[in-house]
């Protein structure tokens, strides 16, 4: 049991969301807000669909989900048509009802004062799921922090549907005991354009404050790691010689999912104009989208001369080996070990990837997605970056960035400071205090 350090008082937070596992963004955000938390001496707890979060303070509910059967069928019939049946609205209710009783039973359980949906909220997954939770907030009237990574209007899949009530009433919903919260600052327009919804943005952040080991190259951030322990530990030492590169040979790494909107033929495209001995390492595998961009990817890289490993089998969030034997890594045992980060996505929330390499020094490729342009560039980041496209100039920079050692130490020890500056746990700490303060009541100070 843990009590406030400012108030003495015991608060408990409902993190709230269809999946808190694995390393998507929102799973990724959620555990830095909870360290924030749990800083301060609030008892974080858990309710989604799939959940990896501790066993003591999880609740888990298979209809959270937005995998769940049940629950993806009725997002198929809500979206892509304009007309839905009766029998879709009575299962939308009748998981709704599900959903709404397990809420109630999760805040009585764990005496939630402060509930926290993570794009639960946001994005229509899981049409029931939003609509309890709105109806659960209205009728306690508890103290709500909605968390909105992505919004419906913001995907074009999701403006052809036939569930516009249902978007109007809990996508967000305009509720007077919700603070609102958005990662960008065009979402923060959209939102109150769109809705009237005031909101307050706090931009995804990693621990700038306390670098990683240093690893490869690493000590070209030219840091103060006084504290830290010098090279790749035993584990990852072999991470290269797994992914098969021949010592010769640079890694490129892709670190994202391969869906449509990573961009990835990009990255393809600027290694066969680089020229050089590389392989193109993605991280993840294809998810929740389908196969079909992984395929044009495979055939794309073989039209290109171009080596691409799919290596999401031995990447994972956690060590460990697979079923045949092999060694499973984590992404952060292979980021210091690239050579070069592409991240060309065509689209981002905001782009977690992006402030990943930053972290672990590693100069970066970056196509100008519009959060990107709007939110990150002004900050003054040193990066390859290309416009919808590889060109020349973008090539050069390229090989200069890979054949240049002081030129890059320059780059990434400036990337490294100005992250340090704008997206550090330190920001996180302080609005998320302010907003903690507004609906508890507790003064964090």
């Amino acid at each position: 049991m843990s009590y406030c350090k400012f108030c003495g008082k015991q608060h408990n937070v409902g993190f709230v969301s269809t999946r808190f596992a694995g390393t998507d963004g929102v799973s990724l955000e959620t555990a830095k807000w909870a360290d924030v938390f749990e800083g301060v001496g609030f008892s974080c707890f858990y309710f989604a669909g799939e959940l990896d979060r501790t066993p003591k303070g999880s609740f888990l509910v298979e209809e959270a989900h937005f995998q769940h059967p049940q629950i993806r069928d009725i997002y198929h019939n809500c979206f892509g048509t304009r007309v839905r049946k009766r029998s879709v609205t009575q299962k939308i209710y009748e998981f709704k009802r599900k959903l709404k009783d397990r809420l109630y039973e999760f805040i009585k359980k764990f005496d939630i004062d402060l509930l926290v949906p993570e794009n639960a909220l946001t994005i229509p997954l899981n049409i029931p799921l939003g609509i309890a939770l709105t109806e659960v907030i209205s009728e306690t009237g508890i103290p709500t922090i909605a968390h909105h990574h992505d919004f419906f209007w913001e995907r074009q899949h999701f403006m052809t549907n036939a569930a516009w009530e249902y978007l109007n009433m809990a996508f967000p919903p305009h509720l007077p005991t919700i603070e609102h919260v958005v990662i960008n600052s065009s979402a923060d327009n959209q939102l109150s354009l769109r809705t009237g919804i005031s909101s307050t943005i706090i931009p995804n952040v990693m621990d700038f404050e306390n670098p990683p080991p240093i690893a490869g190259d690493f000590q070209s951030c030219g840091l103060d790691l006084e504290n830290q322990t010098p090279g790749v530990d035993d584990y990852a030492s072999d991470v290269r010689q797994a992914l098969g590169l021949a010592d010769d040979e640079l890694l490129i790494l892709q670190p994202t999912r391969v869906v449509k909107r990573k961009g990835i033929e990009h990255a393809i495209e600027l290694i066969h104009h680089l020229g050089v001995k590389a392989k193109l390492i993605i991280s993840h595998a294809s998810g929740d989208e389908g196969y079909d961009y992984e395929r044009r990817i495979r055939e794309y890289s073989k039209l290109m001369k171009v080596d691409t490993y799919f290596v999401s089998n031995i990447i994972n969030e956690q060590r460990g080996l697979t079923k045949n034997g092999r060694k499973i890594y984590t992404l952060e045992d292979v980021y210091p070990h690239a050579d070069l980060v592409t991240y060309p996505s065509t689209f981002e929330g905001f782009g977690n990837a992006f402030l990943e390499a930053v972290y672990f020094c590693r100069p970066i490729v970056v196509n100008t997605y519009s959060i990107y342009t709007m939110d990150i560039k002004p900050k003054g980041f040193s990066v390859i970056e290309i416009d919808g496209y590889v060109s020349d100039a973008a090539v050069r920079k390229a090989r200069k960035v890979l054949s240049d050692p002081e030129h890059r130490h320059k780059m990434v020890k400036h990337n490294y400071e100005t992250a340090q500056k704008y997206f550090s746990y330190s920001i996180l700490r302080k609005k998320l205090k302010n907003l903690i303060s507004d609906c508890t009541g507790c003064p964090l100070s």
